[in-house]
């Protein structure tokens, strides 16, 4: 399963959230993929959240599906469908029109696996929209595995039956570093505390990535966000 924040809390945080620009960036950068890819197509879609967790981000992608299906592990209540002990979805293949996976491929313990099961399940053509970890904290739910560079992610994607058709960055270099010193610090103040450095450290962080091109961005960042189609 992935983190235990609300799906609330991640799509609308509180200014004094210590992630709060970072959530804020990963919300739009998933709201422009939807507007991007899937708006435009002018059905409803099936689609799959592996490693749903509690869903998040389902309330952004309901108005364009028909059916939604979150699928994690089976100690998750919340999931409709349980990964399988040797990790494959009881799913046939071809089934779904779009696999989101939102911050879970740094805790599989085999993430080709895993791409290689989102590529199964999903028609031809169907797409993966995939955000991951570039920099980030130790933060195992129950593990915590991999960090991945620009181009290690593609290499991954391309080499499970993917074509790649964007890989973004959120918060660079700077900035990102910036968010490290805050939770190096954060950490260790009592919980009342806390709001009084976050709410300072996230304005600069919003100040630094700003001196960031995407372009840059895309190259080294906190989280990759990935669109990929399934070849046929």
């Amino acid at each position: 399963m992935k983190d235990r924040e609300t799906g609330i809390t991640r799509l609308n945080p509180p200014l004094w959230n210590s992630r709060y620009y970072y959530l804020w960036q990963l919300r739009k950068e998933i709201e422009r993929a939807i507007k991007k890819y899937l708006s435009c197509l002018g059905k409803k879609l099936r689609i799959a959240d592996f490693g749903c967790g509690n869903s998040p981000y389902k309330p952004l992608f309901e108005p364009f599906c028909k059916e939604y299906l979150g699928i994690d592990l089976p100690e998750n209540p919340k999931a409709t469908i349980h990964i399988l002990p040797e990790g494959k979805i009881n799913l046939l293949d071809n089934q779904m029109d779009v696999v989101i996976s939102t911050q879970v491929l740094e805790h599989v313990p085999n993430p080709h696996h895993y791409l290689l099961e989102a590529h199964r399940i999903l028609t031809a053509e169907g797409l993966l929209i995939l955000t991951t970890h570039g920099y980030w904290i130790y933060h195992p739910d129950p593990t915590d595995f991999w960090r991945w560079t620009s181009a290690g992610l593609k290499k991954i994607i391309q080499e499970t039956g993917f074509e790649l058709l964007e890989l973004r960055g959120i918060l660079g270099r700077s900035a990102m570093g910036m968010q490290l010193v805050q939770d190096g610090l954060i950490f260790k103040l009592p919980s009342f505390l806390r709001p009084f450095l976050s709410i300072p450290m996230q304005l600069l962080i919003f100040l630094l990535d700003k001196t960031h091109s995407q372009n840059a961005r895309n190259q080294d960042a906190c989280t990759f966000v990935v669109i990929a189609k399934k070849q046929k």
